[in-house]
Parts: structure tokens; C-alpha cells; sequence
């Protein structure tokens, strides 16, 4: 019989793919293709060729180039970077891991195709819809658990009512100058969510167990000429040149959290699960939130994607949000030479809708609690089992992206199919679509290639 069109082929993918690949595994397969100018179906199918190819070399899946150990470390790392907002790409990754590497006898072989099978093997794409149900790094994954455990206990024996147990985070914001002012098609690319240097601005989300939405703060460097409006749901604080560190979560706790308090008649205490930011561990910062009548609950390092309930759905879906909205105005704002004062305004705007909606949405919210295990289940259960809680995680982001009206073509989690059960058509339909055939008009492999080069 003739082969299936459709089967990947099992053959390796030139070091050219595998840095596009691995690019769509640190950032989005919608970014890599921007970057590289390649199809967003190009790159999923490289990854389903290499995929198809990699099944055939266990050595890579033995920690042939790294140890087991070794590679826990660094999926810890992969992890703690992104809850900082701080870059995860091929430089950086390379660079941690040569430095892993250095420890080993006989020194670490590098290579694309480790760096790869890596990213697929520790569940380390960023967009995966089922991260509650991954496996953490074992040492991260007790700490989990010990943490929990902790919240849990600490919830019944001070009888916290969930509108006093609150999940905080912050958004740090960065604006590029330099692609805003540049090419039409980098413009969209000018406001981003991981940066190194001083964001544009910084915003703090907090949700409550009860499905509330407190008012987010929201910190700008930008110079005001004039007091913008400011829609409900939002608090503003403005200083040219910045607040420090501690500042944003000592005002946060004095605008926010003590006003909110205040307003619980007979709740003396509340709880605060936050992760373990510089932000968050100062001294002045956690006497800031003791005073204010908070028991900072601080995450440990690594772990906020599996047991952090803004992670779970509201944070990456906020996120989008702001983009999908500064995409759509991208290219006007850039050409009509837009202010600082103006962008600002513009995004309080965004701001403002997207609290609206997420007002509107307190059952997933709370189910937000539910799905990352830090109260327990309705039957009683401490914590769902992982695909139960992975199932309720994709579904929530799908209710919460369709009230933010996210449309178009929903990012294909590599991770999610590589770890998926094995259901023919799931992996059909996270990876393949339509046929090749329909995407590519009939070209052969070997004319596409000449095509790229």
C-alpha cells in the first residue's frame, strides 16, 4: 500500500528548523513565525517531523547531553524566568545550560536538537492550556505540594471566608521605542510582556476566592501633562521617574488590600498567595501587608503555573487582551506619532474593559481556585485528579477568552500534544487541521525547500 501523505516524516530537521522550532517553544509559534518569516503551519509541521523522528532516538529522552538531575535544574530555571517576566529564549537557555554543563565530567555536548527534545520533554511550553496537570521538576513539585498543604491548613484553622483569600500577581508591561518607531510589521511588536530593562509600566491583579475582582493598580513612568480618566476597577499612581520595588506592593497594600479589608465586616485576617518576586519577600513589603491585615502566603519559586490561580486562566488571558488591543492600533498610534500620556490613556481603556468582563466572570474565577488546588474540591477532594483539573483548566481559558472576544486561530500547545492522552484525534486536531496537501497546494517536500532556501 501506498504510505499516508499525512504521516511526518522520520527524518531529522535541518539546524535551521530546529532554531525556528525551538523559538516557538520559548516564545509562540506566532512569534516564531514573525521572526523568521516562515508559516505558522510550516512550523508545526517541522515539530510534528521532528517529533515523528525523535520518537526513534531514545538516547535523547536518557539525558544523554544533560542528567536527569541535571535537566531539573534547568526546567526549574525555564520556570522561575518566566514567573519574573525575564527572557526564555535560544541564547539564554543555551547560555544556563553550558553553565549546568560545566559541572559534568567530560564537559556538555550542545545541540538544537537536545535543546528541543528538552523544551518537549519538561512541559515547557509557554501556551500550554493544561499546565495544572504537567509535572513540575521533582524537588519543585514537593515544594508544591508542602505549600498547599500549608495554604489549606492555614484557610481552616484561621476559618478564612474565600472573599478574604486573594491571589495577587503583577504585570510588568514594556514598550520598545525603537519598534514602535520602525518598520510597519515590527510595530506590533513594540509592547511586550518579558523584557530585561524598566517597564513602561507596572500592573497589579488580584482575584479572590469568592470570584471578586479587587481594583488593579496600575504604576506608569510616563509624564503627565494632564490627569487622565481612569475607568472604574482601575487605580492609577503615576511618578516620572518610577516606583521602587517595595513602593508598588506598599502602595498596592494600602490602596487595595486595607480598603478591601475594611470593608469585610467581621473579617480581621485575610490571606495572600503571591509568588517569590523580589517584590514580595522584603521585609518592609511583608510588614506592609501584615499591618494590613494579610497572611503573605509567598509560592514557591517555580511552581505559580501548576498552583497560582491567576495563572490557571485570568493572567494569560488579561495579557492577550492588552495585545490583541494594541495590535489592532499598532500601526495608527506609531504614525500619528502618539504620546506617552496618550498610550496611557489608551491602555486604561483596555484596562478598564477587560475588568469589566473578568467583574462579570466570578464562577471562573473561583473555579480558578479550585483548578490549581488551593481549596478543596467540592466532594471534598483536596485536589482534582490531573487530568480532571487539566480538562477544567482548557476549559476555563476557553469561557474566559470568548468573553474577552480572543478570536482567531488558537495557539497549537506542542507540549499539550506531547503529553496528551493517546487520542488519534485529539493529536489531529492540535497539530494537523486541515491536510498538508490543502495547506501547501500539492508542493513536494523537496520543492518546499528549495522554496525556504
Amino acid at each position: 500500500p501506498d504510505p499516508d501523505p499525512e504521516a511526518p516524516r522520520k527524518e531529522p530537521l535541518s539546524v535551521r528548523k530546529l532554531r525556528v522550532v525551538l523559538f516557538a517553544l520559548c516564545s509562540s509559534t506566532e512569534q516564531a513565525a514573525e521572526h523568521f518569516r516562515n508559516p505558522p503551519r510550516r512550523i508545526r509541521r517541522w515539530l510534528r517531523r521532528f517529533r515523528a523522528f525523535q520518537d526513534d532516538r531514545p538516547e535523547l529522552s536518557e539525558g544523554k547531553y544533560l542528567s536527569l538531575e541535571a535537566e531539573e535544574k534547568l526546567a526549574e530555571w525555564v520556570l522561575t524566568q518566566r514567573e519574573q517576566q525575564l527572557p526564555v529564549n535560544e541564547e539564554t537557555l543555551f547560555q544556563k545550560a553550558t553553565k549546568i554543563g560545566r559541572s559534568l565530567e567530560g564537559g556538555f555536548k550542545i545541540s538544537y536538537e537536545w535543546a528541543v527534545r528538552f523544551m518537549l520533554r519538561h512541559h515547557l511550553s509557554p501556551h500550554t492550556r493544561r499546565g495544572v496537570a504537567r509535572p513540575l521538576p521533582k524537588e519543585i513539585q514537593g515544594n508544591a505540594g508542602a505549600f498547599l498543604e500549608f495554604v489549606r491548613r492555614q484557610i481552616r484553622a484561621q476559618e478564612l471566608p474565600p472573599s478574604m483569600i486573594a491571589a495577587v500577581d503583577e504585570v510588568s508591561l514594556f514598550l520598545d521605542a525603537e519598534l514602535l518607531g520602525g518598520d510597519d510589521d515590527r510595530k506590533e511588536n513594540a509592547l511586550q510582556t518579558v523584557g530585561n530593562g524598566e517597564p513602561w509600566c507596572d500592573l497589579v491583579l488580584a482575584v479572590l476566592a469568592d470570584g471578586g475582582v479587587l481594583p488593579a493598580l496600575l504604576v506608569s513612568r510616563a509624564r503627565l501633562p494632564r490627569p487622565p480618566a481612569v475607568p472604574a476597577g482601575v487605580l492609577l499612581e503615576s511618578k516620572e521617574d518610577g516606583c521602587g520595588d517595595d513602593e508598588i506592593m506598599e502602595l498596592w497594600a494600602a490602596r487595595v488590600w486595607r480598603k478591601h479589608a475594611e470593608r469585610q465586616r467581621g473579617a480581621s485576617k485575610g490571606m495572600l498567595l503571591l509568588d517569590c518576586h523580589r517584590t514580595h519577600l522584603s521585609e518592609e513589603v511583608l510588614a506592609a501587608l501584615s499591618s494590613a491585615g494579610a497572611l503573605p502566603a509567598v509560592i514557591p519559586a517555580g511552581c505559580s503555573s501548576r498552583i497560582q490561580p491567576l495563572d490557571v486562566c485570568v493572567k494569560r488571558s488579561v495579557k492577550n487582551f492588552l495585545r490583541k488591543k494594541w495590535k489592532e492600533r499598532a500601526r495608527e498610534l506609531a504614525d500619528s506619532g502618539c504620546d506617552a500620556a496618550a498610550l496611557l490613556q489608551l491602555l486604561l481603556g483596555w484596562l478598564g474593559e477587560a475588568l469589566e468582563i473578568l467583574g462579570n466572570s466570578p464562577e471562573l474565577i473561583r473555579r480558578s481556585f479550585l483548578v490549581a488546588s488551593v481549596l478543596p474540591a467540592p466532594d471534598g477532594d483536596a485536589s482534582g485528579s490531573p487530568r480532571r483539573n487539566g480538562d477544567a483548566q482548557e476549559e476555563l481559558i476557553a469561557a474566559m477568552e470568548e468573553r474577552l472576544k480572543l478570536g482567531g486561530e488558537r495557539e497549537a500547545s506542542p507540549e499539550s500534544a506531547e503529553n496528551a492522552e493517546p487520542d488519534a484525534e485529539i493529536l489531529h486536531r492540535l497539530f494537523e487541521g486541515e491536510s498538508e496537501a490543502e495547506s501547501f497546494y500539492g508542493f513536494e517536500e523537496a520543492d518546499l525547500e528549495l522554496m525556504e532556501a
